[in-house]
């Protein structure tokens, strides 16, 4: 039973150490993590320095620096510019090669920035959403055991859903038609052990699914990994429970790009955007 992402190891000297559980094994393979559970764990590490700062995260960006093996990791951050204003952290993740060395597996950049009044300029680009009844197809990975256990993955209806089953087929599973396809994504376990989960590190554990939900092509025929995930805030989001509207865009290169809007239950609170290695399925 998958009941949290992590379990904390204490620390060693500047770094703490994490089990991977298998609520962090990615839908493409079990051996390697789904790119959402790093990103957490490293905006978890960011928000920890940045405490009393006053500063806050308006920037995310996960680099996937190599295959993310679900075992022991370790977990530090720093500051990179340190700016009362404006301020640069960065946190990694590192793994035990066989010989005892280590590696970097991932790293979280993120852009802090000064809180000021502007209530009375706010603008949102988009509409709220509202959650609608879920599709009968979550998405395409049904079954896959891991990380899609671990998160509530309630895929919208779009129209081509309702053309594809008025023609007697399956429904769509993911963004390839002609709309952008929309899921709201709800965390089902804590991120480390039982200690609360932030809801910065709530949508972190969720957020890079972009790629999945905006799929533009059959996972049974191609794989798409992302080899980041870049989000920009212009609001903190709140509550556990966050929508993606994604689209896929394939390149006649093997190389793509996921971009999506970002939704709590209040609103539009941001963007982000994922670069993608393209390859046919042998």
């Amino acid at each position: 039973m998958i009941d949290c992402m992590f379990r904390r190891h204490g620390a060693d000297g500047e770094d703490e150490v994490f089990e991977s559980t298998d609520g962090t094994r990615s839908n493409w393979d079990p051996e390697i993590q789904h790119g959402s559970p790093p990103l957490a764990l490293l905006t978890r590490a960011i928000e920890n320095l940045a405490a009393g700062s006053g500063l806050r995260i308006a920037r995310l960006t996960l680099d996937i620096l190599g295959p993310i093996p679900v075992a022991t990791v370790r977990v530090r951050a720093r500051v990179e510019r340190p700016g009362s204003r404006i301020s640069l952290m960065s946190a990694e993740m590192l793994t035990d090669r066989p010989d005892g060395s280590q590696r970097s597996v991932a790293r979280v950049t993120a852009w802090l920035l000064a809180p000021s009044d502007t209530a009375d300029a706010a603008t949102d680009r988009y509409p709220p959403l509202v959650e609608g009844d879920p599709a009968a197809v979550a998405h395409a990975w049904e079954g896959a055991p891991g990380y899609l256990e671990a998160v509530s993955w309630r895929r919208q209806a779009t129209p081509e859903d309702a053309a594809v089953a008025g023609s007697g087929g399956s429904a769509a599973v993911a963004g390839s038609g002609g709309s952008a396809a929309v899921v709201w994504l709800s965390p089902l376990v804590p991120l480390v052990d039982s200690e609360p989960t932030t809801p910065l590190q709530l949508l972190a554990m969720v957020v890079d699914s972009a790629n999945g939900i905006g799929a533009a092509l059959d996972p049974q025929q191609f794989v798409f990994m992302n080899t980041d995930t870049v989000v920009h805030l212009h609001r903190l989001p709140t509550g556990q429970d966050f929508a993606l509207r994604a689209r896929g865009s394939i390149g006649p290169d093997g190389i793509g790009v996921t971009t999506a809007e970002i939704f709590d239950r209040r609103g539009f609170i941001g963007t982000c955007a994922q670069t993608l290695l393209v390859q046919r399925r042998e």
